[in-house]
């Protein structure tokens, strides 16, 4: 089930040259914005904007998949703590962001999203470094 009015279901976003890894119900994509190191976006296969749309089964494999990743990035980024979020307000498509606080992290009790900063884009082999170092962690 999709939807062809959203960007997730579209595959307009997250940018699929960011793809970590393809879970049973997920696909991670590393964020475009790499200021805080590791911020994923777990995106759900199929189309649904609120987690009461899924089935039981569903909201209990997606939280197991979002454990998943969080261990992965912990294991990857030397997370101090790990945010994770599920908003939904600019793409309605149930996703998570999850998002590995170091202990160098400029503003440590912040939401990731209200920390000031120039977008940090990786180059394609700093890029390629950190989704070989993901999926080492992930099954794919």
């Amino acid at each position: 089930m999709s939807d062809p009015a959203c960007p997730a279901c579209a595959g307009a976003w997250p940018d699929p040259g960011h793809r970590i890894a393809g879970l049973s119900l997920t696909v991670a994509y590393l964020h475009e914005d790499q200021f805080l190191p590791g911020w994923t976006i777990l995106v759900l296969r199929r189309h649904a904007t609120e987690l009461w749309e899924l089935t039981p089964d569903e909201r209990a494999e997606l939280l197991e998949e979002v454990t998943l990743v969080a261990r992965a990035l912990d294991e990857a980024y030397g997370a101090a703590k790990l945010n994770y979020a599920l908003l939904g307000n600019q793409i309605p498509h149930v996703h998570w962001h999850l998002v590995p606080r170091r202990r160098d992290d400029p503003a440590p009790r912040e939401a990731p999203w209200s920390i000031a900063h120039a977008p940090r884009r990786l180059g394609p082999a700093e890029l390629e470094a950190s989704l070989a170092e993901l999926r080492l962690r992930l099954p794919h």
